[in-house]
């Protein structure tokens, strides 16, 4: 005999259950994309050319400033080492010498020497006489002088270059007080 199959009592739990309702709706249409047209096509690649080529120009102008930027550091940096020569000479030219034709020696060498570093864009600091400015000298001493202006420089123990207008050593001086 087939079972019966039974239905849930009527209990206080299942008397606030309501029957699903089921809501018709209207089917949705959904329209495939239309083929692009072939003027479409070429402004989408136009654009797409366009973009490369401007991301291309702007890694080209990147890169060049990039080794512009590394030669100027490094030219700095070769000067830089090649100072401490001309201090040399310079207290070569300072001391005493009783060999004339050692010290006409040591003045072409020192004159070719700051002809070279001319060349390059390297220029001196003026220093004596200045009024400090510490984006190009080093104050190391100060000095109480009354016939002197107050951060004026009286004295210079080391000269200061610059390359290209940017500070490549900065000038140690004395500052009247």
């Amino acid at each position: 005999m087939p079972k019966k199959k039974q239905e849930p009592e009527n209990t206080p739990e299942n008397e606030n259950e309501t029957e699903p309702q089921i809501i018709e709706t209207e089917p949705e249409i959904v329209e495939t994309p239309a083929e692009p047209t072939a003027d479409e096509l070429l402004a989408a690649e136009k654009d797409r050319y366009l973009r490369l080529a401007a991301e291309y120009d702007n890694y080209r102008k990147r890169s060049q400033k990039e080794r512009e930027a590394v030669y100027a550091d490094v030219r700095a940096d070769t000067v830089t080492k090649l100072l401490p020569v001309y201090d040399n000479l310079a207290r070569a030219l300072a001391a005493p010498c009783s060999d004339e034709k050692f010290l006409e020696g040591v003045e072409l060498t020192f004159t070719q020497f700051s002809e070279i570093l001319k060349n390059l864009g390297v220029e001196e600091i003026a220093a004596v006489g200045e009024k400090f400015d510490p984006e190009r000298h080093n104050a190391v001493s100060q000095v109480d002088n009354p016939d002197t202006e107050s951060g004026t420089i009286t004295l210079e123990f080391q000269k200061g270059f610059t390359l290209n207008g940017k500070v490549i050593r900065h000038s140690m001086v004395q500052v009247a007080q």
